[in-house]
């Protein structure tokens, strides 16, 4: 059912309510705008499918009981970017929620697979992909667009009772708990403009005098692109901040040496930028930010690592489980260097690898080949 009047999507609404799922997916662009502009929001429960179409519906909110309903499960397949654009759009995350390709990871699956290839390996059925580079917002949509939409969410109620199913039997339903809590948090879709400068490309280049400056210039880059609606990179580019505060861009004269910063910034942009330069170069020592980087001190565990990885990948495809939903190859070096607040250490895989990687690493146990098979010896 293709929804394209209020009158629709409140009559849906009301017959949702009494669901016990609902599956949920998104079409959107982000080419040119700060916040992903969502162009169509598929929804199905058990009786029925809708594609609501937010171009002709003025005011979403109705939906906003649904998504908060406890009674209603809400279902999604690699759900985050789904999420951080229902979040904006409407002030609410849907919860609580199930993740099919999160829970893939721990019944055998891929990391990571896609919801074709999981359509296909538990429904049996063969999506088509003629339209997954489709310009959403172009109306009017074609039929072959609309089945392909519908089919993003047609089949996760079906996928996630057979899911339920398999975890149930293996005893694995609480092991997702806190990865659908997390997802489900609000404070995950509210990023602080203040701590861009973390993700900037080179950063790591810079000194600390130059990633306080760096700080205020990414900040000031994104709240502009906010204001503006436009992609950061429009605003200014990673490497530009980089190279800028590298320089120690105190005047305009000086930023606008830095390669397409002029036709980037006009000139009273540019003064403030170089402004914030100079104010984040000449903070005081103590007010100056830590680079987040392993320390030049810590030792080289490449073999420790090796070593984990080989006892990870074993029990992971004991256990039927993605091996970097396990463990990842960042949490092993963790761990290899001493640290114990280490996701491979808590919960679920504390109780499959996690202790055996620290009796690993303080020499409790050895690994040793036999028979071509990877064996634990314990010492």
């Amino acid at each position: 059912m293709y929804i394209d009047n209020q009158e629709s999507l409140e009559a849906f609404v009301r017959r949702a309510a009494s669901s016990a799922l609902l599956a949920i997916d998104t079409e959107f662009l982000r080419e040119s705008t700060y916040y992903p502009r969502l162009c169509l929001m598929q929804m199905a429960t058990d009786s029925e499918v809708v594609l609501v179409d937010p171009f002709e519906v003025p005011d979403l909110s109705p939906l906003r009981p649904l998504l908060e309903d406890p009674a209603i499960l809400k279902l999604f397949h690699a759900g985050g970017q789904d999420l951080e654009i229902i979040y904006h759009k409407l002030g609410v995350v849907p919860a609580p929620l199930f993740d099919t390709q999160i829970a893939a990871s721990v019944l055998g699956h891929p990391q990571q697979i896609g919801y074709g290839a999981l359509v296909s390996a538990i429904c049996g059925k063969t999506l088509k992909k003629s339209d997954s580079f489709t310009d959403w917002s172009l109306r009017p949509l074609k039929e072959s667009q609309l089945q392909y939409a519908a089919d993003d969410v047609i089949f996760l109620p079906q996928i996630y009772r057979i899911m339920s199913e398999k975890l149930k039997a293996k005893g694995r339903e609480s092991w997702l708990e806190a990865e659908f809590a997390e997802l489900a948090n609000p404070a995950r879709y509210q990023e602080d403009p203040r701590e861009r400068y973390k993700r900037l490309k080179r950063g790591s280049s810079l000194n600390r005098r130059q990633l306080a400056a760096a700080r205020e210039v990414a900040a000031w880059r994104e709240e502009k692109a906010r204001r503006c609606d436009r992609p950061r990179k429009w605003v200014m580019t990673d490497e530009q901040i980089v190279e800028a505060c590298k320089r120690g861009a105190r005047t305009i004269d000086e930023l606008f040496m830095v390669r397409g910063m002029r036709e980037k910034l006009g000139t009273r942009d540019g003064r403030e930028v170089a402004a914030l330069i100079c104010k984040g170069l000449d903070l005081p020592e103590d007010q100056l930010p830590k680079p987040e980087r392993a320390a030049k001190s810590e030792p080289n565990v490449d073999i420790q690592v090796d070593l984990m990885e080989a006892l990870a990948r074993l029990r992971a495809k004991e256990n039927d489980i993605a091996l970097h939903t396990l463990a990842s190859r960042d949490d092993l070096a963790a761990v290899a260097r001493g640290h114990r607040n280490v996701a491979v250490l808590k919960g679920w895989r504390r109780t499959i690898l996690g202790g055996e990687l620290l009796d690993l690493v303080e020499g409790r146990i050895a690994l040793a080949i036999q028979n071509n098979q990877l064996r634990i010896i314990s010492l």
